[in-house]
C-alpha cells in the first residue's frame, strides 16, 4: 500500500509538471508568434516607405529643377503667357481646342 500511494505521488507530479510544461510551451509559442507578427508588419510597413521615399526624391528633384527655372524672367513670361493666357502688347491669343 505504501509503495501505491509513492507510485500515485509520481504520477500527480509528472501530470502537474506536464501540464505547467504544456503552458510554459505554449505562452512561449504565443509571444514568439506575436512577435514575429510584428517584426513582419513592419517589414512590410519598411517596404512601402522606401517606395514612398524614392517617389518623395524624385518629387523634390523635379521640384528643384522647377525653382530653378523660376529664377529665370524669360521663363516665367513664357509660362505665363501659355498657362495663364497672358499675352505681350499687340499679341493675340488664339486658343484652339
Amino acid at each position: 500500500m505504501a509503495k501505491r500511494k509513492h507510485t500515485r505521488k509520481k504520477v500527480k507530479r509528472f501530470f502537474l509538471f506536464g501540464i505547467a510544461s504544456v503552458i510554459v510551451i505554449s505562452l512561449t509559442t504565443f509571444t514568439l508568434g506575436k512577435y514575429w507578427v510584428n517584426i513582419y508588419s513592419k517589414y512590410q510597413e519598411k517596404k512601402i516607405l522606401d517606395k514612398e521615399l524614392i517617389s518623395l526624391k524624385e518629387e523634390e528633384e523635379t521640384l528643384k529643377v522647377d525653382v530653378n527655372k523660376l529664377q529665370d524672367p524669360d521663363y516665367i513670361a513664357r509660362y505665363a503667357r501659355e498657362k495663364y493666357l497672358y499675352s505681350k502688347d499687340g499679341e493675340y491669343i488664339l486658343r484652339i481646342p
